[in-house]
């Protein structure tokens, strides 16, 4: 791959240790698959994080053998489809939320190769696979502890671009804190990007200087604004209260592994993946969940978070999925 696309990539090789997860032994005794992931940010940014710890698990557990490219714009990421499809990885990972019309005609372009890609859009042909990202759930869950942990009654949310996923994931912290205070304010800012901490701290402290005494950062960076000024933050796709002890309190978490492990399956089984697999990343699929430091909220406030988290995972309760710019 040529050095303009390849930010940095690293190969990780399948060492054939046994899984643990039953469906997928009779993978880990054939030679694993050829997988690849395109990210367009780096790695560290925390969707993409969540990608590559899912393939690297993947990896580790002798399901496939990874190579990855992070950081790829927008203009040569169909060429890092191609390379890859190229070198005969069978099963190709990423995201298409910049190049939807351009990915879908490199996967038209090459039917034998398997591609599952973050997309607003539908699925394409029989080897175009589109997902979410749905922790909404988790996010709902939030809002209701932020709705009644609020002093000033104003909370709000630091978004990266105002795509359907992230309006709903938005929306769902809203909704969440609604539920439990309809009087709170709810602040919306999108910084115009998928990854730029500096830029989300700042939309974070403007936030804070309108009344903001809890932000739900959508985005990575919105925790050190919060941090900066000593209120309470809300993180998204990966748990951040090890980084922000003091400073985040809830977490709307979001496992990609449960998707991967569908569309590997029907790789491996031959079947098609010009399908939507969002729905593995529901909370009642396992693939997201809240986490969140008890006795930070009110106990009133946990005990009906926590009713609320068993109805949603019982399927008796579905969180509002509202994909219109927040207002």
């Amino acid at each position: 791959m040529t050095k303009d696309i390849l930010i940095s990539r690293r190969a990780v090789i399948a060492s054939g240790i046994a899984l643990g997860v039953s469906s997928f032994a009779p993978l880990a005794r054939a030679a694993p698959m050829k997988v690849a992931g395109i990210h367009a940010s780096p790695v560290e940014n925390a969707w993409n994080s969540c990608l590559h710890k899912a393939l690297q698990d993947a990896a580790k557990e002798g399901v496939i053998e990874y190579v990855f490219s992070e950081g790829v714009s927008g203009t040569d990421y169909p060429r890092a489809m191609r390379e890859y499809a190229e070198q005969g990885n069978k099963l190709i990972i990423g995201e298409a939320y910049a190049v939807e019309k351009e990915a879908r005609q490199v996967a038209a372009d090459y039917p034998d190769t398997a591609f599952v890609l973050g997309s607003s859009g539908a699925e394409a042909g029989g080897n175009f696979g589109v997902f979410g990202t749905w922790n909404h759930d988790g996010a709902y869950l939030a809002g209701m502890l932020a709705g009644k942990m609020t002093k000033s009654n104003i909370v709000g949310s630091v978004g990266a671009i105002p795509i359907p996923e992230v309006n709903m994931l938005i929306n769902a912290f809203a909704e969440g804190v609604r539920a439990v205070n309809p009087d709170a304010k709810h602040l919306v800012s999108f910084i115009g990007t998928f990854f730029d901490p500096p830029k989300a701290r700042e939309a974070g402290l403007a936030q804070i200087d309108a009344g903001a005494d809890i932000l739900f950062g959508e985005r990575i960076g919105t925790a050190d604004a919060a941090k900066e000024r000593g209120i309470k933050s809300v993180g998204s796709l990966i748990d951040y209260t090890p980084r922000y002890p003091d400073t985040v309190f809830a977490n709307a978490m979001w496992y990609f592994r449960p998707i991967l492990n569908a569309a590997i399956a029907d790789v491996a089984a031959g079947k098609p993946v010009g399908k939507n697999y969002t729905l593995y990343g529901l909370m009642k699929e396992g693939g997201s969940d809240i986490v969140f430091v008890k006795g930070v909220a009110p106990a009133d406030a946990e005990a009906a978070m926590e009713a609320k988290r068993a109805e949603i995972k019982a399927g008796t309760f579905e969180v509002p999925k509202m994909m219109d710019e927040p207002k």
